[in-house]
């Protein structure tokens, strides 16, 4: 039995490559369990379903319910017969949490979904999640801000991708803010950060200390 599962709940990728790995490999060896969003939504609509569907709440007006989203996470993480070990150490993927306030979902919502989520792979697995959410900067959106405030008091690292200051630069594309966050540790220590610039290259990506840009040198 594979040590680490990934599901990935997303609506515009696909299991095919990402960063070298097969993920249609792996999912084809047991290792990922893959909800696509967009597939996934046409069935909720266009199908008649037995039992609820992990996006059930896109058929319900004002639905404020992602029980089946989280029963579909859970389900994932037992074994799949009665012989084969647990899982172990699992990473859950969510890509991007963002889509559900755009279909709907209230921010709050959407982090009891990820409290539960914490309680199942985090606490009960010892696994780990990783969450992509958009911040446009647009403070009038409150519901977004809810949501990527009420995540990153919960998370132990936050990494945050943005554009530069200074606006278009060839040769530097942006940068990547890591914050690492220790709760057991004193405020004035728990907090730990460092900043990179990168550029994205046809098939990788290129990080460096800021202002240590090659093309600058």
């Amino acid at each position: 039995m594979p040590t680490q599962m990934a599901a990935s709940l997303c609506t515009t990728f696909s299991p095919s490559t990402s960063k070298g790995v097969s993920l249609t490999v792996a999912r084809e060896c047991g290792q990922l369990v893959f909800l696509e969003g967009l597939k996934s939504s046409v069935d909720v609509f266009f199908r008649a379903q037995a039992e609820p569907h992990p996006l059930q709440f896109l058929r319900e007006a004002n639905a404020e319910n992602l029980q089946p989203l989280y029963e579909f996470v859970r389900e994932a993480l037992k074994p799949v017969d009665d012989g084969d070990a647990a899982w172990r150490c699992p990473v859950l993927l969510v890509d991007n949490l963002s889509v559900l306030l755009s279909l709907g979902m209230g921010a709050v919502a959407v982090l009891d979904f990820i409290h539960y989520c914490r309680a199942t792979v985090c606490w009960e697995r010892k696994g780990n999640i990783v969450a992509l959410v958009h911040d446009s900067g647009d403070t009038e959106d409150e519901e977004n801000n809810i949501l990527l405030n009420g995540l990153s008091h919960q998370s132990h690292l936050i990494l945050r991708a943005e554009g530069l200051a200074t606006g278009f630069c060839r040769d530097v594309h942006g940068q990547l803010r890591i914050l690492w966050r220790t709760p057991s540790q004193p405020t004035t220590q728990r907090d730990r950060s460092l900043t990179y610039q990168y550029k994205i290259q046809d098939k990788s990506v290129s990080f460096f200390a800021k202002g240590m840009s090659p093309a600058v040198l």
